[in-house]
């Protein structure tokens, strides 16, 4: 079961977001070993996790968190316009049919293979909730050895500048295309497959 939070200040949604941001915890600061902000020691949550977040979280048999990723609007403050800038040699795109993807959070706990298949199901609904919004462009920034698999899928990605190294290995941004067709070049690869089971909210 997948959701798309668009209000993630409803009350019901609150027990889903804790699980995910827990798992953020764990993720990027205990095993990644990210400097980021934690809330009540438990939470990983940043500035960019606010009113104009939209959250795509896999949700297990218990209904806590499985997997997720946030897009966020690029004409609001965002990540690699605000920290990440220097990234992007030729500019920062920005516009109003350009999101963000930011905080793929993919649990160890799942193993490779299962990770793998959630990875392909939250870029699945970040290609519908695209095509179904009007969003024609995601940007984001990630370590580099991900950043080569993300462009070599199948869409139509670019880099948007060299990797820069940081403590903890080089990142790079990237910008990707969401058309039409991109569904079907996303099959080529065996990434995209419709995801029945959505609950917007």
């Amino acid at each position: 079961m997948i959701h798309i939070l668009d209000n993630h200040l409803a009350p019901e949604q609150q027990p889903l977001l804790r699980s995910m941001f827990a798992d953020r915890k764990r993720l990027f600061v205990d095993l990644f070993g990210w400097n980021v902000p934690v809330v009540d020691g438990r939470y990983e949550m940043d500035q960019f996790d606010n009113a104009d977040t939209i959250y795509l979280i896999v949700a297990d048999d218990d209904g806590g968190h499985a997997a997720s990723i946030r897009l966020f609007p690029s004409t609001r403050p965002h990540m690699l316009g605000t920290l990440f800038p220097h990234l992007c040699p030729l500019g920062v795109p920005v516009g109003d049919t350009t999101w963000e993807s930011t905080r793929l959070c993919l649990p160890q706990r799942h193993g490779a293979g299962r990770r793998r298949e959630l990875r392909n199901m939250l870029f699945s609904t970040m290609v519908d909730v695209a095509l179904d919004r009007g969003i024609e462009r995601y940007t984001g920034v990630i370590p580099e050895p991900f950043r080569k698999e993300v462009l070599s899928l199948g869409w139509q990605a670019e880099p948007l500048g060299p990797a820069v190294r940081i403590p903890g290995g080089p990142i790079g941004a990237f910008l990707i295309h969401v058309r039409t067709d991109t569904p079907e070049r996303l099959r080529w690869s065996g990434v995209y497959s419709p995801v029945l089971d959505r609950v917007p909210a």
